[in-house]
């Protein structure tokens, strides 16, 4: 049976809106899905971004940057730095010979005085420092004398020789620092905490403050120059490795080297030393520094009052041929 015409007509025109309505539904599916993937590639390049424009930063972000964070050296009382550990060299170790004068007391000598002969006057010293500058040599710290040996940092043009002043006498910083700064050089200073307070002429903190400002090294002879060969396990961590922490907590210096005090060490004290973190030592016995030395045997040269500038350039010139420090451990 055939549908009247009418009822032809109106089913045709159904049928067409259905298929229009079908059309309408595809394209609005492709739109919406298109849509979906620019959605998609915004935040794609959003979180390639860095996140920087969000308030709130995701999980694997807050990881990376505390990761960047912890990478980075921070300077700290407890993490010290000085500019010789981050100078630049060759690469490859230098062969600096280096000659460690020491002294004590930049005074004359108190009638009294029961080793006069550690007491340079400060005239007797200006004398020396001349004579040192006229021969070509300059002022250099151990940490500068250790880059030296292990990166190849240059000590610059000229003889290098490092000026220890040792147990941190105030004369030191009244009467040898004035000195050393006129010639533009500097010091490292072997300070002791305790035994020698300001009343018996020992260095306050404001001075000690005061040699660091002007460039010298604040290295340590431990809490109170004790006999280190005689002291048990305790002792020996109580004299280094108190000491050397905190004179870096106190100054935020590293505090590298040690200093034997009166020449006194065997392979108990020289391995309390190492396990306190001290890169080298300095003993008494007489000659140059060299790369091929124990870095924990370091010789150095005692300058005794009444040397003469020409006796004291005699006296490092016949110690640079000086044999090797010996094998055997004890003072000099």
């Amino acid at each position: 049976m055939s549908l009247p015409d009418r009822d032809l007509r109106q089913l045709r025109r159904e049928r067409e809106r259905g298929r229009r309505a079908a059309v309408r539904r595809r394209r609005a599916g492709v739109a919406a899905a298109f849509a979906a993937v620019v959605i998609a590639i915004v935040v794609a390049v959003a979180a390639s971004d860095g996140g920087s424009r969000s308030s709130t930063p995701t999980t694997g972000q807050r990881l990376a940057s505390r990761t960047d964070r912890d990478a980075k050296p921070r300077h700290s009382a407890s993490t010290p730095r000085s500019s010789t550990t981050t100078a630049k060299g060759t690469g490859v170790p230098g062969n600096a010979t280096v000659p460690i004068l020491m002294y004590h007391v930049i005074n004359p000598p108190p009638a009294s005085a029961p080793y006069p002969g550690l007491y340079v006057p400060a005239s007797e010293f200006t004398a020396q420092m001349q004579a040192l500058k006229a021969a070509g040599w300059h002022a250099v710290t151990m940490d500068q004398l250790e880059a030296n040996w292990t990166r190849g940092v240059s000590l610059g043009p000229g003889k290098p020789i490092v000026l220890s002043f040792d147990n941190g006498y105030e004369s030191q910083y009244t009467n040898a620092l004035p000195v050393l700064k006129r010639l533009g050089w500097v010091g490292v200073e072997n300070i002791q905490l305790s035994g020698l307070p300001p009343s018996q002429g020992g260095l306050t903190d404001g001075q000690v403050r005061g040699l660091l400002a002007a460039g010298w090294e604040l290295d340590t002879q431990g809490i109170s120059h004790a006999d280190l060969i005689t002291l048990d396990a305790a002792g020996l961590r109580y004299q280094i490795d108190s000491a050397r922490q905190t004179l870096r907590q106190r100054y935020g210096v590293p505090v590298n080297w040690f200093c034997y005090p009166s020449g006194q060490y065997n392979a108990t004290v020289i391995a309390a030393v190492r396990a306190a973190g001290f890169v080298g030592s300095t003993t008494v016995v007489p000659g140059w520094a060299r790369r091929s030395d124990d870095p924990f045997r370091l010789p150095r040269l005692r300058v005794l009052g009444g040397t003469s500038p020409s006796s004291l350039l005699a006296q490092i010139d016949g110690a640079e041929s000086s044999p090797e420090p010996p094998t055997s451990y004890g003072s000099a």
